[in-house]
């Protein structure tokens, strides 16, 4: 997107010239001739630099300068002074300019500090986009593995990051990691130089997510004391992803398909036409074929997201990786909360690798946090695994046993294989109890409903 520059100057001479001379180079220029239309263009535009000149009719310019900085503390400014006094260059300093240039001036010395000025400004975004994808490599989770199912993900993924203009639409369950593809996808593309902005479209009412993906004018609603800029400015150069789009109304489904067709966008309440380099990345875990059988779901926009539609694996379809993400969040835990790296028992690890997973990766996240917490620095067993993969357990042991005409709900399973567990061990409680994974005092509930 073309840099965006306001030119304040009350000699309308000069004005027009810089206005002209700017807008050929490339930038896109705003002109105010005084000190209120520069405030009221500064609220609508949001400029990345201001040329300011010191005197003007309405106001003094150094107080203008105060307010800007007040709305936006990183602006930057140069002030154009004919007073080229020490004191006045020390308070406009002081004041928050990034530079000033004395008149009358070379158009190449004007020309120099306002590029230095915009280098300052690419290097500030730079430098917090760098610290963003720094928190993002510290923090986040690889997509862990090595099953066949997990090393074509990540095939296409590299495949889909070096098309860095194609839209992506990321499906599957939820909790197998559709936000970790979309890093993936934005870091190991031409655009990670860029910004990667999230948003979750079912998080927010309608209203408030268009004013979050085109932002707003001032003065748009009633609210609305300043302008701001939407997701899709800030994401210019990145990428956008869109969490949950099965959750986006219809109303602004035509919208976001203008945007994938290269159409510009308008702040709402706003009539200047914006367009923006942005790759879109959608992600959900509805059946949108179903939606669009209902006509919740625009054909259209579909067709234009799916260019590049990576379903993301359950964990049932990688089990091979649950050993290693199992050990990586383990570790993860345990330094975490101060601990030394634990280990797991092979009883434990085979309650893991026996269970369904319904939450995916997410969930065996959670049971290992749990686990990490009740082990306490001890090995985590069975017993600090919740009920529900014993349950699991004990449905798959009698599978292969128990003829399917029996008509056994798990309820009676869990109470034959209780009773059996207790048979071995001669009646002790406390050692069917731990042998079970349970505390002794749930075990003597689970007997007393038994008889």
């Amino acid at each position: 997107m073309k840099p965006n520059l306001l030119i304040v100057e009350d000699d309308e001479s000069m004005l027009s010239t810089l206005g002209d001379l700017f807008q050929q180079e490339g930038k896109q220029v705003i002109c105010a001739p005084n000190g209120q239309k520069a405030m009221d263009e500064f609220f609508k535009n949001q400029p990345d630099l201001v040329l300011l000149d010191i005197r003007l009719p309405d106001m003094d310019g150094l107080s203008l300068l105060k307010k800007m900085r007040e709305t936006v503390p990183d602006l930057l400014v140069i002030i154009m002074t004919a007073y080229p006094e020490v004191p006045t260059a020390i308070q406009a300093m002081k004041s928050g300019a990034y530079d000033y240039i004395n008149k009358p001036f070379e158009l190449d010395e004007l020309r120099l500090v306002i590029q230095k000025a915009l280098e300052t400004r690419q290097l500030k975004d730079e430098v917090k986009r760098l610290r963003q994808q720094g928190e993002y490599a510290s923090l986040s989770t690889p997509i862990l593995g090595s099953s066949p199912a997990t090393l074509q993900l990540h095939h296409l993924i590299r495949m889909v990051a070096e098309a860095p203009k194609t839209p992506v639409l990321l499906s599957g369950e939820s909790g197998t990691g559709k936000e970790l593809a979309a890093n993936a996808i934005h870091y190991q593309s031409a655009r990670a130089h860029g910004a990667l902005i999230k948003v979750n479209c079912s998080a927010l009412p309608e209203n408030l997510l268009e004013d979050e993906l085109f932002g707003h004018e001032r003065g748009a609603f009633t609210d609305a004391k300043e302008t701001k800029k939407g997701l899709f400015e800030l994401a210019d150069g990145g990428s956008l992803f869109l969490d949950e789009i099965g959750e986006m109304t219809s109303s602004l489904q035509p919208k976001l398909l203008r945007i994938l067709e290269g159409e510009p966008f308008r702040r709402v309440g706003g009539t200047r036409e914006i367009k923006t380099d942005v790759r879109i990345i959608a992600a959900t875990n509805r059946d949108i074929l179903d939606m669009l059988e209902k006509n919740i779901f625009r054909q259209d926009l579909y067709f234009r997201l799916k260019v590049m539609e990576i379903r993301l694996p359950t964990l049932r379809e990688r089990k091979e990786d649950i050993p290693l993400l199992a050990n990586h969040f383990m570790h993860l835990h345990s330094r975490e909360m101060g601990r030394s790296e634990g280990t797991m028992t092979g009883e434990a690890l085979e309650l893991l690798m026996s269970y369904s997973w319904p939450g995916n990766v997410r969930e065996l996240r959670n049971v290992i946090e749990r686990a990490v917490i009740l082990a306490h620095g001890k090995p985590i067993d069975r017993e600090h695994l919740p009920l529900e993969l014993c349950k699991s357990a004990i449905a798959e042991r009698f599978k292969e046993t128990v003829p399917l005409s029996m008509d056994l709900k798990l309820e009676d399973l869990e109470r034959e294989y209780i009773l059996t567990i207790l048979k071995k061990l001669d009646g002790n409680k406390s050692l069917a109890a731990k042998r079970l994974g349970i505390s002794r005092s749930t075990l003597i509930e689970r007997l007393k409903r038994y008889h």
